[in-house]
């Protein structure tokens, strides 16, 4: 009996281990996923201060994909964020919500030395992140 009961405590510690490392590391190091953005007019090396892609049918398609590829494990399916990150539903629309946006996903957020959000620029292009707001615009809420 003394062994059944070690061995169901061992189980118990590996499994409760291993849910707190899977928590820890929930929103680690997570690689991006590439994304499609054929179909839509190339913007260039000049980057945007204003959304090119505003209410264009196929940016938003595309931006929906790649927001849940990735952006929906820190800010949530839809948009509707679990607490990790921001609820980006609540951007301003338009070009203030623009450059709220392009700043973040492009340069990232950094406290203290720790990464909350990685930068994605040099990543994702132009095009996709434009894509992804384009998409954010169709969920927003006031």
């Amino acid at each position: 009996m003394k062994s059944l009961t070690r061995k169901f405590a061992t189980l118990a510690t590996v499994l409760t281990l291993g849910s707190v490392s899977a928590t820890l590391f929930a929103h680690g190091d997570v690689v991006p996923q590439a994304v499609d953005v054929t179909g839509l007019k190339p913007l260039g090396e000049h980057w945007r201060e204003s959304n090119p892609y505003r209410k264009d049918a196929l940016a938003i398609r595309i931006g929906d994909s790649a927001f849940n590829q990735n952006c929906a494990r820190c800010h949530g399916l839809g948009a509707v964020s679990g607490g990790i990150a921001p609820d980006l539903r609540y951007l301003p629309l338009g070009d203030e919500g623009d450059e709220v946006f392009m700043q973040r996903i492009r340069k990232g957020a950094f406290r203290d030395g720790r990464v909350y959000m990685p930068p994605f620029e040099g990543t994702l292009s132009q095009e996709a992140m434009w894509s992804i707001r384009a998409w954010l615009e169709t969920v927003h809420e006031e």
